[in-house]
C-alpha cells in the first residue's frame, strides 16, 4: 500500500502533463474569421456602419495572438470592407488597441497529506540530481511546492476608417490604398483550418 501511495502523485503528474499536452495541440491563435458566438476558437473581425462611407472596425484575438497580428488583421478587414463597399482606399481617422491582462498564480503540484499524525514520505527523480526523497516531518519544502506565475494577454483593435473613391491623397500615414494592403498583408493572412 505504502507504494502505491508513491506511485498515486506520479501518475496523476503524468495523466496531468498529458492532457494539457493534448489540449495545447489543440490550441492555436485566432485566425482571419468574422466574430460569431460558439465558434472554436474565440475571436475575430466585427464592424458597426456609422455613416455612409464610415464604419469602425475590429479585430479581437485570443490569449495566443499577438498585438502585431490584431492590428494587422483589423487593417486587412478594413481594406476588405473598403472594396465590398465600392471604395479604393480609406482614412483612418483614430484607432486604438486595448490590452487585458490576467495573471494567475497557481502552485506547479500540491500533493495529498493523508490523515491527521500519518503524513506519506515520497521519492521523485530529477533530472541532473537522480532519486530524492521527501517527508513532511524533516521541514524542507516539498520539491514542487513553488508557484507558478503566468500572466496572459488578449488585445482587441479599432479603428475608425471612412472610405474614399479614386486615387489615394497624399496624408499623414493614415490613408491606406485598400488594395495595396490587401496585397502586403494577405501572405500573413491564416484562415480557420477547415475540419
Amino acid at each position: 500500500m505504502h507504494l502505491l501511495h508513491r506511485r498515486k502523485p506520479l501518475l496523476t503528474l503524468g495523466m496531468a502533463a498529458l492532457l494539457g499536452l493534448g489540449l495545447a495541440s489543440c490550441q492555436t491563435a485566432t485566425p482571419y474569421q468574422p466574430m460569431i458566438a460558439g465558434q472554436a476558437i474565440h475571436g475575430g473581425y466585427y464592424e458597426q456602419r456609422l455613416g455612409e462611407g464610415h464604419y469602425r472596425v475590429s479585430f479581437d484575438g485570443n490569449t495566443l495572438t499577438s498585438r502585431d497580428r490584431v492590428e494587422g488583421y483589423m487593417l486587412y478587414r478594413a481594406a476588405e470592407l473598403t472594396l465590398q463597399n465600392g471604395y479604393d482606399w480609406f482614412h483612418i481617422q483614430g484607432r486604438a488597441t486595448e490590452a487585458d491582462r490576467r495573471t494567475y498564480v497557481e502552485p506547479f503540484y500540491r500533493p495529498w497529506h493523508g490523515y491527521g499524525y500519518w503524513q506519506p514520505g515520497w521519492r521523485y527523480y530529477r533530472r541532473g540530481l537522480g532519486w530524492r526523497s521527501w517527508s513532511p516531518y524533516d521541514g524542507s519544502p516539498f520539491w514542487a511546492d513553488t508557484i507558478d506565475v503566468t500572466t496572459v494577454e488578449e488585445f482587441v483593435a479599432h479603428a475608425d476608417i471612412i472610405m474614399r473613391r479614386g486615387r489615394v491623397e497624399p496624408g499623414s500615414g493614415s490613408n491606406f490604398d485598400a488594395r495595396k494592403v490587401i496585397a502586403d498583408l494577405k501572405p500573413t493572412i491564416e484562415l480557420p483550418k477547415s475540419h
